[in-house]
């Protein structure tokens, strides 16, 4: 039994009390008593400003080292005519995250506790092991683009990648949620760097225009390679460790369901900036390296920034390579978030950045135990630092249809959202996304079991999952046709909380779920061992 913890004289799934209480935002204070209207402008304003850092810090977040290299590449080998891909993610993107923060505010639980509860042991400590194996390896890519940036910018390597990362412990382990997320939301500021990167580098406004038709570009490695790169698109803008960091960071806040429009209107901002972001880099990068040599020869971001200074001066280099530096600190942050939460969630122990090193022990040293040890990796002589990268993004990919399956389901779970659960709409648009994401990890796989896969190969794949799919579909609309739909009551819904865990009825789990989920559980965990063994095999130059 866990602890009950009282939310106005109700009780509440809440696991740790530090979860309760004012909301101390970086730019506002909002009281735990205060339930009164907010009228006018000035009082909205205000609001807002104390609720915004969720959305901001997780999206900004997403634009890391990662996204720095895949969009990089995109911009180099095809010039802009990929910036279609950021279009069709912005609705994705949101609709994932807008149902992980109304998992937070409703419930007061993270997203691993709520598969552990919902679904079992097995897919509780499956979520939790690939979440903390890819945040370790996401880390290591993160501290990749920190030593990449600061060679560029001629600092030494060894003392300059410590210092990273003495800055990212520090600025959680000051005990005051607060002062952490005015350090995070610097840093997001920080991100608007890219802004005069573009502007300096001046793409031509027609062909960025152009970019966001959809089209199939050619370019080097053929349609093979061109299907693979979209796939990181897809892999590095949504991201597993995402869900589990916007669900516990909201939580932490506490941010209940009354302000759930501002923190909606949070997602936006976070969405406008990571969007800009990701098409200034694809722009620069294409500006750069139109028709010379390098263009269609991507290496790496420190490649990139070699080449925007050929372009355009050492300070559009300096530029970019400090937009490198704070994009992967603010990675960091998040990503080593995420895992810390997940942990403390899991094995009910503290955590929370209200509390002190003191009174969250395992908290703190699950967050500052994977930054040093992912700072170690990168500062060892000879560490395969371009083969973790592509391993992250690998597996980020295989195991991406996992944490999007869950979420839906745990958003149609009545017991746990009540009136708050998806809509038809909502629940159409996500399933769809989810299939597609099912498809994009069965192409990855392939591709890294098989590098030889051609074009054809990859849309008869694409062509098996779209039968699938509509068989799939068809199974779902004749078992909705043949039961009754019983429309939704929203009544009251701004009051309502998630009860205690212990207090909620099992889920009924039908057949077609069963044999659903024993389906993708055989999928990712074959995929899972066998992309292991491609990497490791690669790794001793098998």
């Amino acid at each position: 039994m866990t602890k009950t913890i009282r939310i106005d004289d109700r009780q509440t799934a809440v696991l740790d009390d530090a979860h309760v209480g004012d909301i101390r935002g970086a730019l506002g204070t909002i009281r735990a008593g205060d339930t009164a209207p907010r009228v006018g402008l000035s009082a909205k304003m205000k609001t807002l400003l104390a609720i915004i850092g969720p959305g901001l810090i997780v999206l900004v977040g997403d634009n890391d080292a990662g996204a720095f290299a895949t969009y990089g590449q995109a911009g180099q080998n095809y010039g802009p005519k990929l910036l279609w891909t950021l279009l069709l993610l912005v609705p994705v993107l949101y609709v994932n995250q807008e149902m992980v923060l109304r998992l937070g505010a409703v419930t007061g639980v993270g997203h691993a506790r709520l598969i552990l509860e919902r679904f079992g042991k097995f897919w509780g400590a499956f979520s939790v092991i690939d979440l903390f194996l890819l945040n370790a390896l996401t880390l290591v890519t993160e501290f990749i683009g920190i030593s990449m940036a600061v060679q560029y910018l001629g600092l030494p390597k060894v003392p300059s990648v410590i210092l990273a990362a003495v800055v990212i412990v520090a600025a959680a382990f000051t005990g005051s949620f607060r002062r952490f997320e005015r350090i995070a939301i610097f840093f997001c500021l920080g991100s608007l760097t890219l802004v005069p990167v573009y502007v300096m580098a001046h793409p031509a406004p027609s062909e960025m225009l152009g970019g966001l038709v959809p089209s199939m570009p050619d370019g080097p490695g053929g349609m093979a390679q061109l299907m693979l790169l979209i796939i990181g698109i897809v892999g590095t803008t949504v991201a597993p460790w995402q869900l589990f960091f916007q669900q516990s960071y909201v939580i932490d806040k506490r941010i209940t369901p009354r302000f759930l429009r501002y923190e909606r209107v949070d997602l936006w901002i976070g969405l406008v900036v990571v969007m800009v972001g990701a098409a200034a880099i694809m722009g620069m990068a294409a500006a750069a390296f139109s028709g010379t040599s390098d263009f269609g020869n991507y290496s790496d971001s420190a490649g990139l920034a070699q080449g925007l200074e050929a372009y355009a001066g050492r300070a559009v280099g300096g530029l970019f390579a400090v937009a490198l530096l704070d994009a992967s600190i603010i990675g960091a942050f998040a990503v080593s978030l995420s895992s810390a939460y997940a942990i403390g969630d899991v094995f009910g122990i503290k955590h929370s950045l209200h509390r002190g090193v003191k009174h969250a022990k395992g908290f703190y040293a699950v967050y500052a135990g994977l930054v040093v040890l992912s700072a170690v990796i990168v500062l060892i002589p000879g560490s395969p630092l371009g083969l973790l990268t592509e391993g992250v993004q690998t597996l980020a990919g295989v195991l991406l249809p996992s944490a999007s399956v869950f979420l839906l389901l745990l958003c149609n779970d009545k017991a746990v959202l009540g009136p708050w659960v998806n809509g038809r709409g909502t629940n159409v648009f996500t399933s769809v996304v989810v299939g597609v994401l099912v498809m994009l990890s069965v192409i990855l796989t392939t591709a890294v079991l098989f590098p030889d896969v051609t074009a054809d190969q990859i849309f008869l794949i694409m062509e098996i999952c779209g039968g699938i799919g509509v068989l799939v579909a068809g199974y779902g609309l004749v078992r909705r046709r043949g039961g009754t739909y019983a429309p939704i009551d929203r009544t009251g819904r701004q009051d309502w909380r998630m009860p205690p865990l212990e207090y909620l009825t099992k889920p009924e789990i039908s057949m077609g779920r069963k044999i659903g989920l024993t389906a993708l559980r055989s999928y990712l965990l074959v995929a899972m061992i066998m992309v292991i063994v491609k990497i490791v095999d690669v790794a001793v130059g098998g």
